[in-house]
C-alpha cells in the first residue's frame, strides 16, 4: 500500500510539473527576452556614444588649453589629460554596469545596502586598488612623474606614456610596455627634470702623450660648443682616469635632459676622428663611452 501511495504521489507531481511547463506562455517569455536584449544593446550603444563624445570634448578642451598655454609644461598638461580620460572612462564603466544590472532585474541598490559580509570581503580585496588610487593621487600632486618623462622605477627604465588612477605605463627603449601598479612606485629616478651630466671616456694607449690628447680635446671642444645648443655648461676636462683595468681620458659635459646619449656620442666621435688625424694611439680593446 505504501509503495502504491508513493507511486501515485510521484505521478501526481510529474503531472503538475508537466501541466505547469505546458501552460507557460513561451511567446511572452521570448518577447520579454528580446525586449531585454534590445534594451541591453541600446544601453551599450548609448554608453559607447557617451564615452566617445566625452573623450572628444576632453581632448578638445586640452587642445585649446595647449593653444592658450594655460599650463606652460606640456608634459604636465599631457599627464592631466591622460588622468582625466582615465577617470572619465572608469566612471562610464561603473554607470554602464549599474544600468546593465538594473535592466536584467538585479536589485543593485538592495545588494549594496545589505551586502554585509560580502561588503567587508570586497573592502579587504579592494585595499590594493585604494592604495593604487591614493598613491597615484600623491604622485600627481607632488609632480613626481609626467607623461613624456624618462624615469626608472624598480629597475624599469623608460618613458612615461600614461599615468592612471591605478597603474602607470612606462615604455622601455626596446618598445616593451610596462604596467606598474601605483602602490609599487616607491623610489622614482626622473631623468627629465634637471640637466644631465655625461662622462665621455676616450680609451687611450698607455704610451699616448697626455698633453697631445688634451690639446686635441680642447680644439674639438671649441668647434662643438658653437654647434651644440644642448650644452648647459663648458665641457670639463677631467684628464686621465682608470676605468676597470683600462686607461681613459675623461671629459665631462652637462647637457639638457634626454640628450645625453646623443651628445656624448657626438663628442666622442669628434674626439676619435681628431685623435686619429694626429696619430695618437688608442686602446681598441675598450673604445667606448659611459653615460651617467
Amino acid at each position: 500500500m505504501a509503495i502504491a501511495a508513493s507511486y501515485a504521489q510521484f505521478n501526481k507531481q510529474i503531472e503538475e510539473v508537466r501541466k505547469a511547463f505546458t501552460d507557460l506562455s513561451w511567446h511572452q517569455i521570448l518577447q520579454q527576452c528580446l525586449n531585454k536584449l534590445l534594451l541591453i544593446v541600446l544601453t551599450f550603444l548609448l554608453f559607447a556614444v557617451i564615452l566617445w563624445l566625452g573623450r572628444l570634448i576632453i581632448n578638445h578642451l586640452f587642445l585649446e588649453s595647449n593653444k592658450y598655454q594655460l599650463l606652460k609644461n606640456s608634459n604636465r598638461l599631457a599627464t592631466i589629460r591622460a588622468l582625466t580620460l582615465n577617470i572619465y572612462r572608469y566612471t562610464c564603466y561603473f554607470f554602464f554596469l549599474y544600468a546593465l544590472l538594473s535592466e536584467i532585474g538585479v536589485p543593485v541598490g538592495t545588494l549594496i545596502a545589505g551586502a554585509g559580509i560580502f561588503s567587508i570581503a570586497l573592502g579587504l580585496g579592494a585595499q590594493g586598488f585604494v592604495s593604487d588610487l591614493v598613491n597615484g593621487f600623491f604622485i600627481l600632486l607632488e609632480q613626481q612623474l609626467d607623461v613624456g618623462d624618462i624615469v626608472e622605477v624598480d629597475n624599469i627604465k623608460g618613458t612615461v606614456t600614461a599615468l592612471g588612477i591605478r597603474t602607470t605605463k612606462v615604455t622601455s627603449a626596446d618598445g616593451t610596455l610596462n604596467y606598474i601598479p601605483n602602490r609599487n612606485i616607491t623610489i622614482v629616478r626622473n631623468f627629465s627634470r634637471n640637466d644631465m651630466v655625461a662622462n665621455v671616456d676616450i680609451y687611450i694607449a698607455p704610451n699616448a702623450v697626455l698633453s697631445a690628447v688634451r690639446d686635441v680635446v680642447v680644439t674639438v671642444n671649441k668647434k662643438l660648443i658653437a654647434t651644440t645648443p644642448e650644452l648647459r655648461a663648458q665641457p670639463v676636462i677631467v684628464g686621465p682616469v682608470t676605468v676597470g683595468t683600462q686607461l681613459a681620458f675623461r671629459v665631462t659635459i652637462t647637457v639638457a635632459n634626454g640628450s645625453q646619449s646623443r651628445i656624448s656620442s657626438k663628442f666622442l666621435a669628434a674626439y676619435l676622428q681628431a685623435l686619429h688625424a694626429q696619430n695618437i694611439p688608442l686602446s681598441w680593446e675598450g673604445n667606448h663611452h659611459n653615460d651617467h
